[in-house]
């Protein structure tokens, strides 16, 4: 019987010099880019609404609900009729839903903070302010969903635009970037209060005269006069009515710039004012 000799095999144990160089010697991998970390976070936020659905009943069933209450109840008595108040309408019920969505950024961020993932954010080798960004990214696709239902419904209702397919995407694209400006307000409140209802109660505050003081229902121009500056000087008064000019084709460059502006003006602040708070907490 031919007897095969197994190779000699080294089993000592590495030395810690052995162990030192290898792990010296090995390359980390790059730090995430800014653009990255914060699409990272905002897919995080999209895989949130599918793992729980429920999310989506306020940019779907309550925008069906609002256009169809307000158009059937309020439409006929406003207007004349329902289909022709529909065209002043739509485009501010738009507006109106997309707007009150944006307060649940700060909830889902309040939730967050009281579950301890924040923290575990925090050491992360990140750019600092990419979850609050990606919150923000993840609910951009959330007042897109809103926008296209809304869209839909006043089609299939009525409503006819002058300016087309593209005053449509327009107004729809500016609403987008107002909205994520507004919601830095919301990311800030889910940092300064305790609890996620009281985040709730006080955003309720702010946006329910935002958005009944403003043009979204009625024509300014049959209010008292007193009233009229206070809704002429609403920001979401000018946001209606650069979207209604660009959906009805006659752009109003004044009305859009002003949206932008706010737009800019309350990222600055209000995101500043959130990231302090977010190093802070």
């Amino acid at each position: 019987m031919t007897t095969v000799k197994e190779p000699d095999l080294d089993l000592a144990a590495p030395k810690p010099e052995d162990l030192a160089a290898v792990l010296l010697s090995t390359e980390r991998p790059p730090r995430p880019s800014a653009l990255s970390a914060s699409f990272s976070f905002g897919w995080r936020a999209v895989l949130k609404i599918k793992h729980v659905p429920e999310q989506l009943f306020d940019v779907t069933a309550f925008p069906i609900m609002m256009t169809l209450m307000f158009t059937y109840l309020f439409g006929g008595a406003l207007a004349g009729s329902p289909t022709q108040y529909l065209q002043f309408f739509l485009p501010g019920i738009l507006a109106s839903s997309v707007v009150m969505i944006t307060m649940y950024t700060g909830v889902a961020v309040n939730t967050d903070i009281e579950k301890g993932v924040f923290d575990r954010f925090r050491t992360l080798p990140i750019w600092r302010p990419a979850p609050m960004v990606g919150y923000l990214l993840g609910d951009v696709l959330r007042y897109l969903i809103a926008s296209v239902v809304i869209m839909v419904v006043g089609l299939i209702l009525g409503f006819r635009p002058d300016g087309g397919i593209g005053g449509v995407a327009a107004g729809v694209l500016l609403l987008l970037v107002f909205s994520f400006g507004l919601s830095w307000v919301w990311t800030m409140f889910g940092l300064l209060l305790r609890s996620e209802k009281s985040v709730m109660g006080v955003s309720m505050m702010v946006i329910m005269p935002l958005t009944f003081l403003s043009n979204i229902y009625v024509d300014p121009s049959t209010m008292p006069g007193w009233l009229q500056g206070l809704v002429s000087a609403n920001p979401i008064s000018h946001l209606v009515t650069a979207v209604r000019s660009m959906m009805s084709g006659a752009w109003d460059g004044g009305a859009i710039t002003w949206t932008l502006i706010a737009a800019v003006a309350l990222t600055a602040v209000f995101g500043t004012l959130t990231m302090r708070l977010y190093n802070r907490k």
